[in-house]
């Protein structure tokens, strides 16, 4: 997921669509400040190539990443020199210290394998947040608003560079798969590319259900900025 070539890509993609990572990086120390008021340290997972961070340690004293593709953490770290940025799975990672927030952005969450993978991934994020931190999640999309053979198309042009992107999105089962197509051209000629990801299916229920059951119950709320909404919890103290 993410290799060579298609990390690229990814930031390319997202520029051409007016992703606003200013915008959303605010609206999510917001969120995070109306719950933990003296909140100042913030770990955001599956982090990319840093988009969000950018914005993020502006706003906290100590701002760091997690992600799994060392090429997305190639461009960020060439991008955000002097920031923490740490290889690993959101799954099951061990950094040694607790954050006042942590976010997982991108629906990146959808990459899990199950309910209890979920559940196991909820449980990592939670034991490294300080009792009333703030877990904020962007969900994938439920199973009752993915639409059969969603097709998504983009045309990206950048100096001298055009790269279409086609994807399309099958559900099999409790997951969708996503065949994702690349044209990559510039003056050298035409590379075609194709990734494929699986991400898993989930209610709002079981969302809420596997917060809960990591310690962190939430609330989903809706914004103008994340249009497939967040899960936001507060961790709090063993019963």
């Amino acid at each position: 997921m993410y290799e060579a070539g298609f990390a690229e890509i990814y930031d390319e993609v997202h520029r051409h669509r007016g992703k606003d990572y200013a915008a959303e990086a605010a609206y999510l120390a917001q969120l995070v400040r109306a719950r933990h008021p003296s909140a100042d340290s913030v770990l955001d997972v599956a982090s990319g190539t840093g988009g969000h961070l950018r914005h993020l340690r502006e706003r906290f004293t100590t701002a760091e990443g997690l992600e799994m593709s060392p090429e997305m953490l190639a461009i960020a770290r060439e991008r955000l020199p002097g920031l923490r940025l740490h290889q690993g799975d959101m799954r099951a990672f061990r950094l040694g210290r607790r954050y006042d927030a942590i976010t997982l952005m991108f629906s990146s969450i959808g990459y899990v394998l199950d309910q209890a993978d979920l559940e196991r991934t909820l449980r990592c994020l939670a034991e490294h947040l300080h009792l009333g931190g703030v877990l904020i999640i962007e969900p994938w999309v439920f199973p009752d608003t993915f639409l059969p053979g969603y097709v998504a198309a983009d045309l990206v042009r950048h100096d001298d560079r055009s790269i279409a992107r086609i994807s399309h999105s099958v559900r099999d089962g409790d997951a969708v798969v996503m065949t994702v197509h690349y044209l990559d051209a510039d003056s050298g000629g035409v590379k075609h590319l194709t990734d494929v990801h699986r991400l898993a299916l989930f209610t709002r229920e079981q969302y809420e259900d596997a917060f809960a059951k990591a310690g962190c119950p939430a609330e989903f709320v809706t914004s103008a900025q994340f249009s497939r909404g967040l899960f936001v919890g507060v961790r709090t103290p063993p019963a």
